[in-house]
């Protein structure tokens, strides 16, 4: 509690990755073209028509999501992929990450801090983060980090139709649940987050 009784209040830190995660699993989203998204959910990986041979980014925030994909409306982002991959995975990638504003080159993964977004698509004072993973390691997330791939294009649209009406609440209700993400020390440092308290 703080002074005189009232119940801290606890700022979002400024770099913090918040995610969907259970013990061995977290979910990452992405947004495609309905030919690739489809076959991958129909194959539960991804399969051609997705390019092995140039990066793919990932996204543990869902309304970073939606602000980069228009909430499901720009072209080639009509589909909203939650793809669940392992944890052991998603920190391998991170390990490995390059900061966007450093030496790129040759880099397996880049990770890029944005501003995070609300409902209403406002900036928040708090990042998010998304990973840019290479053609040195986006092989391994498709064949071997990914456990599930679900179309929650459905889930967009329904919230799209609230945000026309003016609903916020229901929005805040129906979406995926977010908590801060547990980082490892030497990931943190890699990443430029301050250390845990």
């Amino acid at each position: 509690m703080g002074r005189g009784g009232y119940p801290r209040v606890v700022s979002t830190p400024h770099l913090e990755i918040r995610a969907d995660y259970d013990q061995k699993t977290i979910v990452v989203y992405q947004a495609y073209r309905p030919e690739i998204a489809q076959a991958a959910v129909a194959a539960q990986r991804f399969v051609p028509p997705f390019s092995l041979g140039r990066m793919t980014w990932i996204k543990p925030s869902f309304l970073w999501m939606m602000e980069r994909s228009g909430w499901a409306t720009k072209a080639g982002q009509e589909h909203v992929l939650a793809v669940r991959i392992t944890r052991a995975g998603w920190e391998e990638a991170l390990v490995n990450a390059r900061l966007s504003h450093q030496e790129t080159d040759g880099a397996a993964v880049v990770v890029q801090w944005d501003p995070e977004r609300n409902v209403r698509d406002g900036k928040l004072d708090h990042r998010a983060i998304q990973v840019g993973l290479g053609r040195r390691i986006v092989e391994r997330y498709v064949n071997e980090w990914t456990t599930e791939i679900r179309d929650v294009t459905p889930l967009v649209g329904r919230l799209r139709q609230f945000r026309e009406a003016g609903e916020w609440p229901r929005i805040t209700k129906l979406l995926p649940p977010e908590r801060p993400y547990p980082v490892p020390p030497d990931i943190r440092r890699r990443l430029g987050m301050p250390d845990a308290t």
